[in-house]
């Protein structure tokens, strides 16, 4: 059996494989030794299959982390730089 990613990448990178019928693609592979489940999701058009071949593993949870102190909304006009005088010859930095 050849690799389903690797048959993946191929039919990714090329437009003919890409644009084929479902079931031209599904002989293609079934052709070049490819899975059943990617046989099988190709003809028809269903890439949940691949869940058996890759493993039932539902996405995990996002994580949403807040930085303490940091507010949506507020003045922001303390982030402005500092007013300088004309006659002030430092460095901005």
């Amino acid at each position: 059996m050849r690799d389903t990613i690797d048959l993946l990448e191929a039919i990714g990178s090329d437009a003919s494989l890409r644009h084929a019928p479902a079931q031209d693609l599904a002989d293609i592979l079934a052709m070049s030794e490819a899975t059943p489940c990617l046989t099988k999701a190709a003809a028809t058009g269903d890439g949940d299959v691949l869940a058996d071949e890759f493993g039932d593993r539902p996405n995990p949870p996002t994580q949403v982390s807040q930085v303490p102190g940091w507010e949506e909304e507020g003045d922001d006009e303390d982030m402005d730089e500092p007013e300088r005088k004309d006659d002030d010859k430092s460095l901005p930095y």
